[in-house]
């Protein structure tokens, strides 16, 4: 199926962020997991530039995407957390950037509720926080979750890398990973594509899924 990506901006603040009604699924993580790795292999193309050294991601990107004849909508790469190289910027980075971003979905609810006719401008906003499938139960994923799940849209967890781990250790891990978060893992490999067909499928209903 064709895919077509591109990216579009970098955001610093809310006012950067695109005032369109695309769509948006955004990709939640600590520093390193693999957020612009990923990105880059559900596009097929090198649309967002990965590094090998952690907390490179300090601005929101945004990147529009479509695929096949379906709607176009926004991957979103959030700043990662968990990574404090020279202080804590990275954690205040994915602080201030990611409740401005949730706050402005908040701010939509409100403003919806208030207006009439209600759902008809209403952004659709999914989000999916990456998880290292070989590191299951990271104290700061587990807190990261049960901050994500109070926000105002729907979500589901990631578990990335996981060609590095043998057979036993998937069953394992994955096994792991639901007991500690209570959801179905979605377990992807950006290298070899494993798991992504599946995720596609995620990305598609996952905006879809947010609550009248």
């Amino acid at each position: 199926m064709q895919i077509s990506a591109e990216f579009i901006t970098s955001a610093a603040s809310a006012d950067d962020f695109p005032r369109d009604r695309l769509a948006e699924v955004a990709l939640i993580g600590r520093s390193n997991v693999g957020k612009s790795t990923l990105i880059n292999a559900l596009a097929r193309q090198k649309v967002a530039r990965t590094s090998a050294a952690p907390g490179k991601t300090r601005l929101a990107n945004f990147y529009r995407v479509r695929r096949g004849s379906g709607p176009a909508f926004y991957l979103v790469d959030l700043p990662g957390y968990g990574y404090a190289r020279g202080g804590d910027a990275s954690g205040a980075e994915f602080r201030r950037l990611t409740d401005a971003y949730f706050a402005r979905t908040e701010r939509e609810e409100t403003l919806r509720d208030e207006s009439p006719g209600g759902d008809a401008d209403r952004k659709a906003i999914g989000a999916l926080l990456l998880v290292d499938a070989r590191h299951p139960g990271l104290q700061s994923d587990l807190d990261a979750w049960g901050w994500l799940r109070s926000q105002p849209c729907p979500s589901g967890i990631v578990g990335t890398k996981v060609d590095k781990l043998t057979r036993a250790e998937r069953s394992r891990h994955d096994r792991e990973l639901e007991s500690l978060f209570d959801v179905p893992i979605s377990l992807v490999s950006a290298q070899s594509g494993e798991g992504l067909e599946e995720l596609w499928k995620l990305i598609a209903i996952l905006p879809k899924k947010t609550a009248p």
